[in-house]
Protein backbone atom coordinates (compact mmCIF):
# COMPACT_ATOMS: atom_id res chain seq x y z
CA UNK A 1 0.00 0.00 0.00
CA UNK A 2 1.39 3.39 -0.88
CA UNK A 3 2.17 5.57 1.96
CA UNK A 4 -0.34 8.18 0.90
CA UNK A 5 -3.08 6.20 0.38
CA UNK A 6 -2.63 4.18 3.73
CA UNK A 7 -3.12 7.88 5.30
CA UNK A 8 -6.15 8.62 3.34
CA UNK A 9 -7.95 5.51 4.36
CA UNK A 10 -6.88 6.29 7.73
CA UNK A 11 -7.94 9.53 7.84
CA UNK A 12 -10.96 8.13 6.18
CA UNK A 13 -12.11 5.58 9.60
CA UNK A 14 -11.24 8.08 11.68
CA UNK A 15 -13.77 11.06 10.13
CA UNK A 16 -16.30 8.09 11.55
CA UNK A 17 -14.49 6.81 14.14
CA UNK A 18 -12.57 8.30 16.78
CA UNK A 19 -9.91 6.93 18.64
CA UNK A 20 -8.97 8.70 22.34
CA UNK A 21 -5.24 8.43 22.76
CA UNK A 22 -2.41 10.01 24.79
CA UNK A 23 0.29 11.90 23.40
CA UNK A 24 2.69 11.97 26.66
CA UNK A 25 5.24 14.66 27.19
CA UNK A 26 9.21 13.43 27.76
CA UNK A 27 8.26 12.59 31.23
CA UNK A 28 6.29 9.86 30.09
CA UNK A 29 2.60 7.61 30.44
CA UNK A 30 0.39 9.85 32.72
CA UNK A 31 1.61 12.94 31.79
CA UNK A 32 -0.09 14.29 28.47
CA UNK A 33 1.04 17.20 26.01
CA UNK A 34 -2.53 16.46 24.64
CA UNK A 35 -4.95 14.22 26.41
CA UNK A 36 -6.62 12.24 23.67
CA UNK A 37 -5.29 12.54 19.92
CA UNK A 38 -7.05 10.36 17.44
CA UNK A 39 -3.46 9.40 15.79
CA UNK A 40 0.09 9.49 16.48
CA UNK A 41 2.34 9.48 12.77
CA UNK A 42 6.16 8.67 12.91
CA UNK A 43 7.29 9.56 9.19
CA UNK A 44 10.71 9.13 8.33
CA UNK A 45 10.82 12.00 5.33
CA UNK A 46 9.74 15.41 5.13
CA UNK A 47 7.80 14.46 1.80
CA UNK A 48 5.95 11.97 4.44
CA UNK A 49 5.14 15.17 6.82
CA UNK A 50 3.71 16.75 3.63
CA UNK A 51 1.82 14.23 2.56
CA UNK A 52 -0.16 13.66 6.34
CA UNK A 53 -0.19 17.33 5.91
CA UNK A 54 -2.15 17.21 2.70
CA UNK A 55 -4.50 14.43 3.63
CA UNK A 56 -5.55 16.22 7.05
CA UNK A 57 -6.13 19.76 5.09
CA UNK A 58 -8.29 17.55 3.10
CA UNK A 59 -10.65 16.53 5.60
CA UNK A 60 -10.17 19.66 8.19
CA UNK A 61 -8.13 16.85 10.13
CA UNK A 62 -6.21 19.65 13.34
CA UNK A 63 -2.99 18.36 13.06
CA UNK A 64 0.26 19.06 15.45
CA UNK A 65 3.77 18.29 15.14
CA UNK A 66 6.02 16.97 17.72
CA UNK A 67 10.13 16.42 18.36
CA UNK A 68 10.62 14.87 21.54
CA UNK A 69 7.55 15.97 23.73
CA UNK A 70 9.56 18.42 25.51
CA UNK A 71 6.29 20.05 27.46
CA UNK A 72 5.37 19.76 30.93
CA UNK A 73 1.61 20.63 30.77
CA UNK A 74 -1.59 19.61 28.54
CA UNK A 75 -0.98 22.52 26.18
CA UNK A 76 0.61 21.31 23.13
CA UNK A 77 -2.85 20.58 20.92
CA UNK A 78 -6.28 21.83 21.20
CA UNK A 79 -8.94 19.57 23.08
CA UNK A 80 -10.39 18.50 20.12
CA UNK A 81 -9.75 14.69 19.65
CA UNK A 82 -9.73 14.33 15.95
CA UNK A 83 -6.09 15.80 16.42
CA UNK A 84 -3.46 13.77 14.71
CA UNK A 85 -0.04 14.14 15.95
CA UNK A 86 3.24 14.23 13.51
CA UNK A 87 6.42 12.67 15.67
CA UNK A 88 9.47 13.83 14.00
CA UNK A 89 11.98 11.87 15.21
CA UNK A 90 12.54 10.14 12.29
CA UNK A 91 13.09 12.82 9.98
CA UNK A 92 16.78 13.63 10.96
CA UNK A 93 18.99 14.17 8.09
CA UNK A 94 21.44 16.83 8.33
CA UNK A 95 22.43 18.45 4.44
CA UNK A 96 24.45 21.33 2.87
CA UNK A 97 27.44 21.71 5.20
CA UNK A 98 29.46 24.51 4.16
CA UNK A 99 32.25 26.08 6.65
CA UNK A 100 34.36 29.58 5.62
CA UNK A 101 37.15 30.87 8.03
CA UNK A 102 34.41 32.77 9.87
CA UNK A 103 30.55 31.23 9.63
CA UNK A 104 29.12 28.99 7.47
CA UNK A 105 25.69 27.20 7.35
CA UNK A 106 24.07 23.38 7.13
CA UNK A 107 20.29 22.23 6.39
CA UNK A 108 19.06 20.34 9.05
CA UNK A 109 15.20 18.80 8.90
CA UNK A 110 12.25 18.37 11.62
CA UNK A 111 13.60 15.88 13.97
CA UNK A 112 16.92 17.00 14.16
CA UNK A 113 18.31 16.68 18.22
CA UNK A 114 20.85 19.26 19.75
CA UNK A 115 22.66 15.79 20.44
CA UNK A 116 22.17 14.87 16.75
CA UNK A 117 23.63 18.32 15.21
CA UNK A 118 26.35 18.67 17.89
CA UNK A 119 28.29 15.53 17.00
CA UNK A 120 27.42 16.13 13.53
CA UNK A 121 29.20 19.35 13.76
CA UNK A 122 31.69 19.00 16.10
CA UNK A 123 33.20 16.15 13.97
CA UNK A 124 33.60 18.76 11.16
CA UNK A 125 35.17 21.60 13.08
CA UNK A 126 31.93 23.28 13.50
CA UNK A 127 29.26 24.48 16.16
CA UNK A 128 25.71 27.11 15.96
CA UNK A 129 27.54 29.28 18.35
CA UNK A 130 25.29 30.08 21.50
CA UNK A 131 22.03 29.81 19.47
CA UNK A 132 20.98 26.79 21.74
CA UNK A 133 19.05 25.56 24.62
CA UNK A 134 19.95 22.60 27.28
CA UNK A 135 18.81 18.67 26.59
CA UNK A 136 17.66 16.74 24.10
CA UNK A 137 15.39 18.79 21.92
CA UNK A 138 14.89 19.22 18.81
CA UNK A 139 16.25 22.39 16.48
CA UNK A 140 12.63 22.94 14.67
CA UNK A 141 10.47 22.80 18.09
CA UNK A 142 13.31 24.82 20.01
CA UNK A 143 12.80 27.59 17.09
CA UNK A 144 8.63 27.00 17.30
CA UNK A 145 8.39 27.79 21.37
CA UNK A 146 10.78 30.25 21.35
CA UNK A 147 13.50 28.63 23.56
CA UNK A 148 16.87 30.28 24.40
CA UNK A 149 19.77 30.06 26.40
CA UNK A 150 20.72 31.93 29.22
CA UNK A 151 23.01 35.17 28.05
CA UNK A 152 22.87 38.96 27.91
CA UNK A 153 25.71 39.34 25.78
CA UNK A 154 25.31 36.67 23.29
CA UNK A 155 22.42 35.44 20.74
CA UNK A 156 21.06 32.98 22.66
CA UNK A 157 17.86 32.32 21.19
CA UNK A 158 17.60 29.27 19.02
CA UNK A 159 15.79 31.25 16.09
CA UNK A 160 18.50 33.55 16.22
CA UNK A 161 20.93 30.96 14.24
CA UNK A 162 18.07 30.51 11.48
CA UNK A 163 19.07 31.62 8.07
CA UNK A 164 15.79 30.27 6.73
CA UNK A 165 12.93 28.34 8.26
CA UNK A 166 10.57 26.00 5.73
CA UNK A 167 7.39 25.43 7.02
CA UNK A 168 4.41 22.98 5.82
CA UNK A 169 1.48 25.64 5.79
CA UNK A 170 -2.41 24.71 5.38
CA UNK A 171 -2.47 23.06 2.16
CA UNK A 172 0.75 20.90 2.34
CA UNK A 173 2.77 23.38 0.66
CA UNK A 174 6.25 24.18 1.98
CA UNK A 175 6.82 27.85 2.52
CA UNK A 176 10.21 29.02 2.40
CA UNK A 177 10.60 32.01 4.57
CA UNK A 178 14.04 33.69 4.58
CA UNK A 179 15.71 36.05 7.48
CA UNK A 180 13.89 39.53 6.80
CA UNK A 181 13.50 40.97 10.15
CA UNK A 182 11.16 43.61 8.29
CA UNK A 183 8.69 40.67 7.33
CA UNK A 184 5.64 39.73 9.47
CA UNK A 185 5.98 36.32 7.94
CA UNK A 186 9.86 36.09 9.21
CA UNK A 187 8.48 37.46 12.27
CA UNK A 188 5.73 35.11 12.99
CA UNK A 189 7.69 31.91 12.11
CA UNK A 190 10.49 33.41 14.17
CA UNK A 191 8.52 31.88 17.31
CA UNK A 192 5.79 29.97 15.52
CA UNK A 193 4.12 27.71 18.47
CA UNK A 194 3.45 25.19 15.84
CA UNK A 195 0.58 27.49 14.35
CA UNK A 196 1.50 28.13 11.25
CA UNK A 197 2.47 24.74 10.52
CA UNK A 198 5.37 21.95 10.83
CA UNK A 199 8.53 22.92 10.47
CA UNK A 200 9.94 20.73 7.89
CA UNK A 201 13.55 22.28 7.62
CA UNK A 202 15.86 24.79 8.50
CA UNK A 203 18.88 26.64 7.30
CA UNK A 204 21.17 27.63 10.30
CA UNK A 205 23.93 29.60 10.63
CA UNK A 206 27.54 27.94 12.09
CA UNK A 207 30.63 28.95 12.86
CA UNK A 208 34.24 27.66 13.64
CA UNK A 209 34.25 25.03 16.66
CA UNK A 210 35.49 26.51 20.06
CA UNK A 211 36.57 25.98 23.24
CA UNK A 212 34.65 27.40 26.54
CA UNK A 213 35.54 27.41 30.04
CA UNK A 214 32.66 27.09 32.98
CA UNK A 215 33.26 28.54 36.06
CA UNK A 216 31.16 28.96 39.38
CA UNK A 217 31.11 31.04 42.41
CA UNK A 218 28.92 30.93 45.95
CA UNK A 219 27.30 33.88 46.59
CA UNK A 220 25.17 35.47 49.67
CA UNK A 221 21.57 35.84 48.34
CA UNK A 222 21.54 39.47 49.98
CA UNK A 223 24.42 40.07 47.79
CA UNK A 224 22.53 39.55 44.67
CA UNK A 225 19.62 40.41 45.45
CA UNK A 226 21.17 44.55 46.42
CA UNK A 227 23.97 43.90 43.66
CA UNK A 228 24.04 45.17 39.78
CA UNK A 229 22.42 41.84 38.99
CA UNK A 230 22.86 42.69 34.88
CA UNK A 231 26.87 42.48 35.83
CA UNK A 232 26.80 39.41 37.43
CA UNK A 233 25.61 38.30 33.82
CA UNK A 234 26.20 40.85 31.02
CA UNK A 235 30.44 40.38 30.97
CA UNK A 236 30.23 36.54 30.01
CA UNK A 237 28.98 34.79 27.06
CA UNK A 238 26.37 32.83 28.57
CA UNK A 239 25.46 32.72 32.18
CA UNK A 240 22.69 32.27 34.84
CA UNK A 241 22.09 32.03 38.81
CA UNK A 242 20.94 29.37 40.99
CA UNK A 243 18.84 30.30 43.97
CA UNK A 244 18.67 28.49 47.12
CA UNK A 245 16.08 30.19 48.96
CA UNK A 246 16.05 28.35 52.10
CA UNK A 247 20.05 28.92 52.68
CA UNK A 248 19.85 32.36 51.25
CA UNK A 249 22.39 31.83 48.76
CA UNK A 250 22.81 31.65 44.81
CA UNK A 251 25.57 30.46 42.54
CA UNK A 252 26.16 32.19 39.57
CA UNK A 253 27.72 30.24 36.78
CA UNK A 254 29.66 31.59 33.61
CA UNK A 255 31.36 30.55 30.66
CA UNK A 256 33.23 32.33 27.68
CA UNK A 257 35.92 31.20 25.18
CA UNK A 258 39.51 30.15 25.91
CA UNK A 259 42.13 29.12 23.48
CA UNK A 260 42.01 25.71 21.98
CA UNK A 261 45.43 24.32 23.26
CA UNK A 262 44.84 26.41 26.60
CA UNK A 263 43.89 23.04 28.65
CA UNK A 264 43.63 19.08 27.10
CA UNK A 265 40.65 18.63 29.65
CA UNK A 266 37.24 17.80 27.43
CA UNK A 267 34.70 18.47 30.21
CA UNK A 268 31.13 17.31 29.63
CA UNK A 269 28.21 18.53 31.64
CA UNK A 270 25.15 16.66 33.20
CA UNK A 271 22.05 18.35 34.76
CA UNK A 272 19.92 15.20 34.96
CA UNK A 273 22.03 12.26 35.08
CA UNK A 274 21.43 9.79 38.27
CA UNK A 275 21.85 6.79 39.22
CA UNK A 276 19.06 4.42 41.11
CA UNK A 277 20.58 4.73 44.26
CA UNK A 278 20.62 8.50 44.24
CA UNK A 279 17.14 8.43 42.67
CA UNK A 280 15.65 6.48 45.22
CA UNK A 281 17.62 8.16 48.12
CA UNK A 282 16.06 12.03 46.77
CA UNK A 283 12.32 10.41 45.85
CA UNK A 284 11.91 9.24 49.12
CA UNK A 285 13.17 12.44 50.83
CA UNK A 286 11.38 14.27 48.26
CA UNK A 287 7.96 12.68 48.90
CA UNK A 288 8.03 13.20 52.30
CA UNK A 289 8.66 16.88 51.51
CA UNK A 290 4.65 16.59 51.09
CA UNK A 291 3.71 16.75 54.69
CA UNK A 292 7.41 17.88 56.24
CA UNK A 293 8.86 20.94 55.57
CA UNK A 294 12.13 19.79 57.34
CA UNK A 295 12.12 17.13 54.31
CA UNK A 296 12.74 20.31 51.99
CA UNK A 297 15.12 22.13 54.12
CA UNK A 298 17.10 18.92 54.48
CA UNK A 299 17.07 18.22 50.33
CA UNK A 300 17.69 21.82 49.31
CA UNK A 301 20.90 21.21 51.74
CA UNK A 302 21.99 18.43 49.58
CA UNK A 303 21.09 19.74 46.61
CA UNK A 304 22.91 22.68 47.04
CA UNK A 305 26.22 20.93 48.02
CA UNK A 306 25.83 18.51 45.00
CA UNK A 307 25.49 21.47 42.89
CA UNK A 308 28.83 23.42 44.43
CA UNK A 309 30.59 20.73 43.21
CA UNK A 310 30.89 20.85 39.62
CA UNK A 311 28.65 18.27 37.55
CA UNK A 312 31.07 17.43 35.09
CA UNK A 313 32.76 14.24 33.88
CA UNK A 314 35.45 14.13 31.40
CA UNK A 315 34.60 13.27 28.59
CA UNK A 316 37.47 10.90 27.31
CA UNK A 317 37.62 8.32 30.34
CA UNK A 318 34.03 8.95 32.61
CA UNK A 319 36.06 10.58 35.49
CA UNK A 320 34.13 13.00 38.06
CA UNK A 321 35.70 16.59 37.58
CA UNK A 322 36.20 18.03 41.29
CA UNK A 323 37.52 21.54 40.65
CA UNK A 324 36.43 24.49 39.15
CA UNK A 325 37.02 25.76 36.28
CA UNK A 326 35.76 23.38 33.85
CA UNK A 327 37.31 23.48 29.75
CA UNK A 328 35.96 21.72 27.20
CA UNK A 329 34.42 21.90 23.88
CA UNK A 330 31.40 24.31 23.55
CA UNK A 331 28.33 21.58 23.24
CA UNK A 332 30.21 19.56 25.42
CA UNK A 333 30.18 22.46 28.22
CA UNK A 334 27.10 23.63 27.73
CA UNK A 335 24.84 21.12 27.06
CA UNK A 336 26.56 17.81 27.99
CA UNK A 337 23.66 15.06 27.89
CA UNK A 338 23.85 11.94 29.83
CA UNK A 339 27.01 10.16 31.49
CA UNK A 340 27.29 6.73 30.28
CA UNK A 341 25.23 4.54 32.14
CA UNK A 342 22.80 6.55 33.72
CA UNK A 343 19.01 8.02 32.73
CA UNK A 344 17.62 11.24 33.10
CA UNK A 345 15.84 11.64 36.50
CA UNK A 346 12.62 11.42 35.09
CA UNK A 347 13.06 8.02 34.57
CA UNK A 348 13.41 7.33 38.14
CA UNK A 349 10.22 9.42 38.58
CA UNK A 350 11.31 12.47 39.54
CA UNK A 351 9.44 14.78 38.03
CA UNK A 352 8.28 18.57 38.65
CA UNK A 353 6.35 21.36 38.22
CA UNK A 354 6.95 24.26 36.71
CA UNK A 355 6.60 28.19 36.38
CA UNK A 356 8.93 30.27 33.99
CA UNK A 357 8.02 34.18 33.62
CA UNK A 358 10.08 36.84 31.76
CA UNK A 359 10.77 40.39 32.85
CA UNK A 360 12.83 43.34 31.55
CA UNK A 361 16.22 42.77 33.50
CA UNK A 362 16.06 46.65 34.61
CA UNK A 363 13.32 45.48 36.90
CA UNK A 364 15.61 41.74 38.05
CA UNK A 365 16.22 43.51 41.45
CA UNK A 366 12.91 44.52 41.84
CA UNK A 367 11.43 41.03 40.46
CA UNK A 368 13.72 38.52 43.12
CA UNK A 369 12.93 41.23 45.89
CA UNK A 370 9.23 40.46 45.60
CA UNK A 371 10.24 36.64 45.21
CA UNK A 372 12.16 36.95 48.45
CA UNK A 373 9.40 39.22 50.26
CA UNK A 374 6.29 36.54 49.23
CA UNK A 375 9.20 33.75 50.91
CA UNK A 376 9.40 36.21 53.90
CA UNK A 377 5.55 36.25 54.05
CA UNK A 378 5.22 32.68 54.20
CA UNK A 379 8.09 31.74 56.79
CA UNK A 380 6.05 34.52 59.15
CA UNK A 381 3.81 32.29 59.60
CA UNK A 382 5.64 29.69 60.74
CA UNK A 383 5.90 27.62 56.83
CA UNK A 384 9.35 27.75 55.45
CA UNK A 385 9.65 27.36 51.74
CA UNK A 386 13.06 25.69 49.79
CA UNK A 387 14.08 24.72 46.49
CA UNK A 388 12.88 21.45 45.75
CA UNK A 389 14.61 21.33 42.82
CA UNK A 390 18.49 19.64 42.29
CA UNK A 391 19.74 22.34 40.86
CA UNK A 392 17.66 25.51 42.58
CA UNK A 393 15.84 27.75 40.97
CA UNK A 394 17.23 28.98 37.83
CA UNK A 395 17.38 32.36 36.69
CA UNK A 396 18.10 32.80 33.34
CA UNK A 397 18.67 35.86 31.12
CA UNK A 398 17.86 37.10 27.60
CA UNK A 399 19.88 39.14 25.28
CA UNK A 400 17.05 41.18 23.07
CA UNK A 401 15.52 39.11 20.04
CA UNK A 402 12.61 40.16 18.24
CA UNK A 403 9.92 37.98 16.38
CA UNK A 404 6.22 38.36 17.51
CA UNK A 405 5.43 35.42 20.24
CA UNK A 406 9.04 35.50 21.78
CA UNK A 407 9.84 35.88 25.57
CA UNK A 408 12.31 38.85 24.53
CA UNK A 409 11.13 41.26 21.64
CA UNK A 410 12.28 44.84 22.11
CA UNK A 411 10.89 47.25 20.16
CA UNK A 412 7.41 48.29 19.74
CA UNK A 413 5.90 47.41 22.57
CA UNK A 414 2.68 48.81 23.70
CA UNK A 415 3.27 47.50 27.61
CA UNK A 416 5.32 50.53 28.54
CA UNK A 417 8.19 48.50 30.06
CA UNK A 418 12.19 48.86 28.47
CA UNK A 419 13.05 45.56 27.39
CA UNK A 420 16.09 46.67 25.49
CA UNK A 421 18.59 45.83 27.68
CA UNK A 422 17.22 42.55 27.62
CA UNK A 423 14.91 39.70 29.88
CA UNK A 424 15.37 37.61 33.41
CA UNK A 425 13.59 34.31 33.43
CA UNK A 426 12.68 33.09 36.74
CA UNK A 427 12.30 29.28 36.18
CA UNK A 428 10.93 27.81 39.22
CA UNK A 429 10.67 23.98 38.91
CA UNK A 430 9.12 21.89 41.92
CA UNK A 431 8.93 18.45 42.89
CA UNK A 432 5.69 16.39 42.41
CA UNK A 433 5.05 14.30 44.72
CA UNK A 434 4.57 10.58 43.31
CA UNK A 435 1.64 9.75 45.99
CA UNK A 436 -1.73 11.60 47.19
CA UNK A 437 -2.69 14.20 45.04
CA UNK A 438 0.65 15.38 43.76
CA UNK A 439 0.12 18.64 45.27
CA UNK A 440 3.78 19.69 46.50
CA UNK A 441 4.13 21.34 50.81
CA UNK A 442 1.95 24.45 50.52
CA UNK A 443 0.95 24.42 47.10
CA UNK A 444 -1.41 27.75 47.52
CA UNK A 445 2.09 29.54 47.78
CA UNK A 446 3.10 28.62 44.33
CA UNK A 447 -0.36 29.63 42.74
CA UNK A 448 -0.06 33.28 44.97
CA UNK A 449 3.31 33.49 43.82
CA UNK A 450 2.62 33.03 40.26
CA UNK A 451 -0.31 35.68 40.26
CA UNK A 452 1.24 37.97 42.42
CA UNK A 453 4.19 38.25 39.33
CA UNK A 454 1.72 38.45 36.53
CA UNK A 455 -0.33 41.44 38.32
CA UNK A 456 3.03 43.28 39.47
CA UNK A 457 5.29 42.78 36.44
CA UNK A 458 4.54 42.74 32.64
CA UNK A 459 5.27 39.05 32.82
CA UNK A 460 5.86 37.06 29.40
CA UNK A 461 5.44 33.63 29.64
CA UNK A 462 7.31 30.76 28.61
CA UNK A 463 5.51 28.44 26.17
CA UNK A 464 6.04 25.21 27.44
CA UNK A 465 6.55 25.66 31.29
CA UNK A 466 3.37 27.08 32.51
CA UNK A 467 0.37 25.83 33.09
CA UNK A 468 -3.13 26.48 31.13
CA UNK A 469 -4.24 29.27 34.10
CA UNK A 470 -0.95 30.72 34.08
CA UNK A 471 -0.96 31.48 30.31
CA UNK A 472 -4.82 32.71 30.92
CA UNK A 473 -3.34 35.16 33.24
CA UNK A 474 -0.47 36.08 31.19
CA UNK A 475 -2.36 37.16 28.63
CA UNK A 476 -3.60 40.93 29.76
CA UNK A 477 0.90 41.48 29.20
CA UNK A 478 1.08 40.48 26.09
CA UNK A 479 1.27 42.58 23.32
CA UNK A 480 -1.72 43.20 22.07
CA UNK A 481 -0.56 44.72 18.36
CA UNK A 482 2.10 41.89 17.97
CA UNK A 483 -0.67 39.04 18.77
CA UNK A 484 -2.72 40.69 15.97
CA UNK A 485 0.10 40.91 13.54
CA UNK A 486 0.29 36.90 14.19
CA UNK A 487 -3.24 36.01 13.76
CA UNK A 488 -2.79 38.19 10.20
CA UNK A 489 0.08 35.71 8.99
CA UNK A 490 -1.36 32.48 10.68
CA UNK A 491 -5.00 33.46 8.58
CA UNK A 492 -2.73 33.37 5.35
CA UNK A 493 -0.46 29.90 6.36
CA UNK A 494 -3.57 28.15 7.70
CA UNK A 495 -6.74 29.56 6.23
CA UNK A 496 -8.59 26.29 7.82
CA UNK A 497 -7.23 26.87 10.74
CA UNK A 498 -5.77 22.39 11.17
CA UNK A 499 -2.83 24.01 13.18
CA UNK A 500 -4.73 24.48 16.54
CA UNK A 501 -3.16 24.29 20.80
CA UNK A 502 -4.42 25.32 23.50
CA UNK A 503 -1.43 28.04 23.87
CA UNK A 504 -3.27 29.56 20.51
CA UNK A 505 -6.42 29.31 21.88
CA UNK A 506 -5.30 30.97 24.77
CA UNK A 507 -3.68 34.06 23.27
CA UNK A 508 -6.60 34.00 20.98
CA UNK A 509 -4.23 34.19 17.37
CA UNK A 510 -6.46 31.06 16.32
Amino acid sequence: MAFSTGVTILLGLFSTCVFAIPYNTFDGVGFPACHNVSTIYHPASVDEMVSIVQQAAGSNTPVRASGKGHMWYDTMCSDDNNTIVIQTEGINGISGFSLGSAEGSVTIEAGVTFFELAEYLHERGASIGYALVNWNMTIAGAVAMGAHRSSLREASMVAAGAMEIHIIDGTGTIRQIVRNETDDDWLAASTSLGLLGPIARIKFKIYPDFKLYAQQNILEEADVLNSEICGLIAPYATANLWWWPYLRKFHQRYYDVVPTNLSSQQGFQSTFSITEVEAITARTLLDSGKILATSNMLSETIFYGIWSAPNFHEKTNDSTISDWPVYGWDYDVLIGGLYPGMLPEWDYNLRGYTLELAVPVTLANKLLNRIRALFDAETAKGIIMTSTYRSGINIKFGRPYNDLLGQVWSINNTDGADWSKGAIMFDFPSFRPTWGDNLRFNEPFYHNLATTLINEFPCRPHWTKNTRDVLKQSVKNLDSVHLQRFAAVRAKFDPKGIFKSVVGEIIGVM
